[in-house]
């Protein structure tokens, strides 16, 4: 079953008289489990098309679908929850907040999901040690390297199971050895837990690794290959 059904998405930004056509009409069905791509040059689209399915950013014209939830027909406060309780966030940028610890930021989510103190406390370090950070409980972000705060939005965004984790360039600030070691671990995460991972990418590592592959351009995809198990 698809856990997100994109059906003719249109989305144009405007910039004082300039119209910006960011996605033309963009048919998208992402599998359960999925661990895919979404590839192209800037201003193609694939991150206002995760931002759309993420529920951060509307849609002019078209129909999303994200784990059974329609996501023109909700209002602001369901998407919230929707963005609460069934997806994860990596970001470019990590997104940290600067003043809390390593443990805390991975704890946010279900402080706002009201998990008991002890449970999220628990979870939060079992995750950081899952990604190889144990031992920088109390480091705030400012004391972690690059590919270290990654890690922690990456150990955030799956600490509460979501269905879906929607990653926007999550290697562009990464050597290419921490980034390698950040898409295992994702990528044994997939495995593990069936936790659906999209990517928004231009590294062909990222594209190597995903099993799904769909290129966008001026807002259109115009390419979309599954490749065989590796």
């Amino acid at each position: 079953m698809d856990i997100v059904e994109c059906t003719d998405i249109k989305k144009t930004y405007h910039q004082g008289k300039v119209e910006i056509q960011a996605l033309r009409g963009v048919n998208l069905s992402i599998a359960r489990g999925g661990f895919m791509a979404i590839a192209g040059p800037s201003g193609s689209g694939k991150t206002t098309i995760l931002n759309i399915i993420g529920g951060l950013d509307s849609m002019d014209a078209g129909h999303v679908v994200v784990d059974g939830n329609t996501l023109d027909e909700m209002n602001q406060s369901q998407l919230a929850q929707m963005r609460l309780n069934k997806i994860g966030f990596v970001f470019q940028a990590y997104n940290l907040i600067p003043v809390l610890s390593a443990l805390e930021n991975v704890e946010y989510i279900m402080l706002l999901q009201g998990v008991p103190t002890a449970q999220r406390r628990d979870l939060a370090r079992s995750i950081l040690n899952d990604v190889g950070l144990e031992g920088t409980y109390d480091r705030r972000p400012a004391e972690l390297s690059g590919g270290q705060q990654q890690r922690v939005a990456v150990a955030r965004a799956i600490v509460s199971n979501p269905s879906i984790v929607l990653a926007d360039e999550p290697t562009a600030n990464l050597d290419s050895k921490t980034g390698k070691g950040l898409l295992e671990m994702m990528k044994e995460m997939n495995e593990k837990k069936n936790v659906t991972f999209i990517f928004s990418t231009h590294d062909q590592m990222v594209m190597d690794y995903a099993r799904r592959l769909v290129r966008l351009r001026d807002g259109l995809v115009v390419d979309d290959k599954v490749k065989e198990a590796q």
